[in-house]
């Protein structure tokens, strides 16, 4: 693997109509700040070889949007591993998905997505002003972007959909 995108879902509506979290769906906002987002990532030329998305009804419909801006995306992955993981999980599932992958997203939850973000921030030596605006909030359909170098994470980008035009979420 030579980049890692990590994408936390897009807003999603308060309750779900059968109750349960899991079936939440995107709100309106969600989805027009995951379709700005997956085109911000195209643009900015990070274009993901494989998905790795929660099998959560929000993190599937974010990446429905994001993946329109991604013709030549290989190949999409459902996991329930990724509902709620917390960081050892998100690496663990990149670990045994990603063999041939030269870009990875994972679209997944907070906490462990921003907790994730966090550790390969720090370990990366990312420069402060990047590491405290990342500390400081990864809301709704924020996406960081990592390469590697020397077996080493290095922060490329971070991308707030409140900065390129969408709304931003919590």
């Amino acid at each position: 693997m030579e980049r890692l995108i990590l994408m936390r879902h897009g807003k999603a509506e308060r309750h779900a109509q059968s109750g349960g979290d899991f079936e939440r769906a995107l709100a309106e906002t969600g989805q027009a700040d995951a379709l700005v987002m997956g085109g911000v990532l195209a643009e900015a030329g990070f274009t993901p070889d494989l998905m790795l998305v929660s099998s959560a009804r929000r993190t599937r419909e974010t990446a429905e949007r994001v993946v329109t801006h991604f013709p030549s995306l290989v190949r999409v992955e459902h996991l329930r591993d990724l509902y709620h993981a917390d960081p050892e999980d998100i690496v663990r599932a990149v670990e045994d998905h990603a063999e041939t992958a030269g870009t990875v997203m994972v679209v997944g939850h907070n906490p462990g997505m921003h907790e994730l973000a966090l550790r390969l921030a720090a370990q990366a030596g990312a420069p402060p002003i990047h590491t405290s605006k990342l500390r400081g909030r990864f809301p709704t359909s924020t996406a960081v972007v990592f390469g590697w170098t020397g077996g080493k994470p290095v922060l490329e980008r971070l991308f707030y959909a409140h900065e390129n035009g969408g709304a931003g979420g919590e």
